[in-house]
């Protein structure tokens, strides 16, 4: 008996450890699992009895979209809109356009909109000394928790967002996307705003209805009246703030969609962007693909400084705007082409 403990002790103590960690596993999934069923964010099929080898992945970036268009309504909305990210695309559209939010749609950066609902339309200097670099998502947490603390409520959150002005000619851009035939623009947001911002501001102008997929920061009110955040995913990217980058979202549902669309790809990828971390995406676009830079705004110059640089670096063609009317133009003569 003691010489068959000696020779199975090695076996017997692997089969343990085995066990062991296949029941942590399985735990550790579906108590996650069962988190996100909680926030709306599991994903279409999955089931609390799972399998862990499976699939020992982490959640892609697609279960932090927005998908089909609805009231905006405080925690319900969070879930809300959560639980319905999965809902496929129609796969017969001919163009894929992304947007950007901050000074792309809107004219100004919506988060510096809520300086004018606190006390005396400013911050205090012990606040915004908490600001560091790469971390603005935390920090305007920070902000939010100081709004609530003097008693600005959800609604003046709100009525600030949707006084916040289009950029010029992209109320027409807006319109012109509407009125074309179903099957020629997919049309996608991709913002380091948030859920709430975006939402609220598409809902009142109507323009909600056109955007299929919104990648943003996740949001919702909470039962104290304060504005949460969540830093939309993590990432390696060295160009892009620490809670999201646009190339990663781009190039993974760009992926997905082709995978969805039975190996078809999009006529053209256009991207419509402002900033330093939208030209992060743009650099994944294809030489077929149209890049359209606000002008003279960081993403442009950073366009116009690797072009100088490393001249046929960037592959997609760019075209400028200073207003929606100059895409309209753009997007006129793609559609002229069979």
């Amino acid at each position: 008996m003691d010489q068959f403990l000696f020779l199975h002790l090695p076996a017997f103590s692997f089969g343990f450890c085995f066990i062991s960690f296949v029941c942590f596993t399985f735990c550790y999934h579906n108590v996650n699992l069962a988190h996100s069923f909680s926030r709306g964010r599991a994903k279409a099929g999955e089931s609390l009895f799972y399998f862990p080898f499976l699939s020992m992945m982490r959640d892609s970036v697609f279960n932090c979209c927005v998908s089909p268009p609805h009231t905006p309504g405080g925690a319900e909305e969070h879930h809300q809109h959560s639980s319905r990210a999965h809902a496929l695309p129609p796969n017969d559209r001919r163009f894929l356009i992304f947007f950007d939010f901050d000074e792309t749609l809107v004219d100004e950066c919506s988060d510096d909109s809520m300086v004018t609902v606190a006390p005396g339309g400013v911050l205090p200097g012990w606040l915004k000394d908490t600001y560091r670099p790469g971390r603005y998502n935390e920090y305007m947490q920070r902000v939010l928790a100081y709004l609530a603390e003097q008693g600005v409520t959800p609604a003046a959150i709100r009525r600030t967002v949707e006084k916040l002005p289009p950029c010029p000619g992209i109320p027409a851009l807006m319109r012109f996307l509407l009125s074309q035939p179903s099957r020629d623009f997919e049309v996608v947001c991709v913002s380091d705003a948030n859920t709430v911002f975006i939402e609220t501001w598409l809902q009142h102008l109507g323009f909600r209805p056109l955007f299929i997929r919104i990648f943003t920061n996740p949001a919702h009110f909470d039962d104290n009246g304060q504005l949460q955040l969540s830093p939309f995913h993590s990432h390696d990217c060295l160009r892009c703030p620490a809670n999201m980058c646009k190339a990663v979202v781009v190039r993974q549902y760009l992926a997905q969609r082709i995978r969805e669309r039975g190996r078809k790809p999009y006529q053209k990828v256009l991207y419509v962007g402002d900033g330093a971390n939208d030209f992060c995406p743009s650099l994944i676009l294809s030489p077929g693909d149209i890049a359209f830079p606000r002008w003279d705004f960081p993403m442009h110059k950073l366009i116009r400084e690797m072009a100088e640089a490393k001249p046929g670096e960037f592959k997609a063609s760019v075209v400028p705007w200073k207003s929606g009317e100059d895409v309209i133009s753009t997007l006129k003569k793609i559609l002229e082409r069979p």
